[in-house]
């Protein structure tokens, strides 16, 4: 008898960054996909901090520190429904994000100390450059980049229209 596994899923990257305010509005994207295709498609964020952003670094840290705590994607949201503040606050809105998550405070401040995610964001952004991402959201999937950062208007029906031809080509 054999057991059939299913499918690996389409992997979808988005390169994002937490101060950037198109980020914040690619998550709407993000969930239909996720409602629309569940677990066919692993949704993966990748860290592209641009220098422009004077706490988008220490924002993809910290969001390292969130998923090492088990709450990555409720901590990146929250941050990025809050790109202004950041913007104003800076390390001290990354704290309270993660205290209003129920999260480890002392420990992201310990973390943001320390740089223990610092080798995660480095190779994330060295990567992104390596294959073209010049700002965000960038979104790869399959052997497409797609720049979110001129436009958002449309990308979800392109991403939408790769996944259905990947998943068709899969079986």
């Amino acid at each position: 008898m054999s057991e059939s596994t299913p499918a690996a899923p389409v992997v979808l990257d988005i390169w994002c960054e937490l101060e950037c305010p198109d980020c914040f509005l690619a998550l709407s994207d993000v969930a239909a996909l996720r409602a629309r295709y569940g677990d066919r498609v692993e949704v993966r964020f990748r860290h592209f901090p641009l220098d422009k952003h004077k706490h988008a670094y220490a924002a993809a840290q910290a969001a390292e520190e969130a998923a090492a705590q088990g709450k990555d994607w409720p901590y990146v949201e929250a941050v990025l429904a809050r790109t202004d503040e950041l913007a104003r606050r800076g390390e001290p809105l990354l704290l309270d994000v993660a205290r209003e998550l129920g999260l480890d405070a002392e420990e992201f401040d310990t973390a943001l100390i320390d740089g223990r995610h610092l080798l995660i964001v480095d190779a994330d952004q060295a990567e992104g450059r390596a294959i073209g991402v010049t700002g965000t959201p960038t979104y790869v999937i399959g052997d497409e980049r797609l720049d979110g950062g001129k436009s958002q208007e449309g990308l979800r029906e392109r991403i939408e229209e790769i996944v259905d031809r990947l998943l068709a080509e899969r079986g």
